[in-house]
């Protein structure tokens, strides 16, 4: 038995797909949809689906969600899922394979960007974005992480901060964790550059907040430092055909920045428009 935990708000428009592949790949395992400040039929799509475990939390925040879903769930390998992403047939086995390997305590599959139908801004980030070490080793930006029960004693909760897969993957160290190259999840890349502008400062607000409260000893981990220069130094420097896209990234991540700076580093905001939802 294997559980696994969606939370999920406003997502009516592509939980069913996520949890129709979900219970394709593990008929078995134990699926909790944890409806968060929703104000769409998520939560009545998910009921619609056999066997999925449905709870209701508000105000909106994923931290919330997730510590909610954790604390009703009852069985390892323990598996943290986005609502919108769809999973290859095998995924599921295949992590918690990977669990099993000795010293193993957390896994994740690798993941394709779509960038299909996007404006030329977004794909351009999403070039760049795609190629950085950090996203190509870490087990953040896939939205589907699994950790097993010695793992999961890593920490008491999720803290309350959006970063919750930068926090994941900072418990771990390089050889306690591994990503299963035989399965790939799609990430959806944001409509609109206007919505890739939100995520981006809902993302930096949230890496903010968890650094901070590493370095202050308010975590269990102290989180991977960022690294401005990684677009450059370990992408357009081996690619010069990707300046242009890496003139485009930086441009766009330093105006995220600049908003993220002029908020609440801690707000709990999902920070999306529901045009990201293609």
């Amino acid at each position: 038995m294997v559980s696994v935990i969606i939370a999920a708000h406003n997502e009516a428009a592509v939980l069913g797909r996520t949890l129709d592949t979900l219970l394709a790949d593990a008929p078995g395992a134990q699926v909790i949809v944890v409806a968060n400040g929703c104000s769409d039929d998520t939560s009545g799509v998910a009921r619609s689906r056999s066997g999925v475990d449905v709870i209701r939390v508000s105000p909106g925040s994923k931290p919330l969600a997730l510590n909610t879903g954790d604390i009703a769930a009852d069985s390892f390998p323990r598996i943290f899922l986005d609502a919108d992403i769809s999973v290859p047939k095998g995924t599921v086995d295949r992590l918690v394979t990977a669990l099993e390997t000795p010293g193993i305590m957390a896994a994740g599959p690798s993941r394709k960007l779509n960038v299909s139908g996007r404006p030329w801004p977004v794909a351009s980030h999403a070039a760049i974005h795609s190629r950085l070490p950090a996203f190509r080793q870490g087990l953040f930006g896939r939205g589907m992480i699994a950790i097993s029960e010695e793992g999961r004693a890593r920490f008491e909760e999720f803290p309350n901060m959006v970063a919750d897969d930068l926090f994941l993957d900072s418990l771990f160290a390089p050889h306690e964790k591994i990503l299963v190259e035989e399965s790939r999840v799609v990430v959806e890349a944001p409509a609109t550059t206007k919505d890739l502008v939100r995520r981006l400062v809902r993302v930096r607000r949230g890496s903010t907040a968890m650094r901070r409260a590493g370095r202050q000893g308010l975590l269990p981990i102290r989180p991977r430092p960022s690294d401005a220069w990684s677009w450059i130094r370990d992408v357009v420097a081996k690619d010069a055909k990707l300046l242009p896209a890496g003139v485009v990234y930086a441009a766009l991540t330093a105006y995220s920045g600049i908003l993220a700076s002029h908020g609440p580093v801690d707000s709990m905001d999902w920070g999306r428009g529901e045009s990201a939802r293609p």
